[in-house]
């Protein structure tokens, strides 16, 4: 007859064995995540791209002063710098002078408050993985590509600088006198 603790442990051992082949599973998805996201954004930043090629009587009339953009995900135009704050997940507009960040959306803008706080002690660039421990997250590498892509975004835009590359600080023109906050 077996013992009770020898039933024990091997009930133990297949338990343990099943919650380690979830969390490689696991990570296997997250990884696979990770790529998909990335791709998605390639797909959603050349359509963008294409979009603004294509668009008839655009070109280089529509320039920095432009109100409103085309959405990257084919959402509506964002609001002008005169209305109210955007809305989440809306469009990056162009930095320009005089452009407040209410402009941007809340994540946006706390990217861009931190980065200037940063400035404003005459501390240098940060890194993706830094901003998400001063936002608090996790520093899994889901959220510090998000924290990477809102930040390429933002320097694409003309918001933010990348002197070295994975670190981020204010771009000269948001920094400087009317910085646009």
């Amino acid at each position: 007859m077996p013992s009770v603790v020898g039933l024990l442990e091997e009930r133990e051992v297949t338990a343990r064995r099943r919650v380690d082949a979830l969390r490689e599973e696991a990570d296997r998805v997250q990884a696979e995540l990770v790529v998909a996201e990335r791709e998605w954004n390639e797909w959603v930043i050349a359509r963008s791209r294409v979009g603004e090629v294509l668009s008839p009587g655009e070109g280089d009339a529509a320039g920095p002063d432009a109100a409103e953009e085309p959405s990257d995900r084919g959402e509506p135009p964002a609001l002008s710098a005169s209305s109210e704050a955007a809305k989440p997940k809306s469009v990056v507009p162009m930095w320009r002078a005089g452009l407040a960040w209410s402009a941007l959306s809340a994540d946006y803008q706390r990217i861009v408050q931190v980065l200037a706080d940063r400035n404003r002690l005459g501390q240098g660039p940060l890194t993706c993985q830094e901003m998400a421990g001063s936002f608090g997250l996790d520093p899994v590498p889901a959220k510090i590509e998000a924290l990477r892509s809102k930040a390429k975004r933002l320097t694409a835009r003309g918001w933010l600088a990348e002197p070295a590359p994975g670190r981020f600080t204010l771009a000269k023109a948001v920094a400087g006198p009317g910085g646009g906050s």
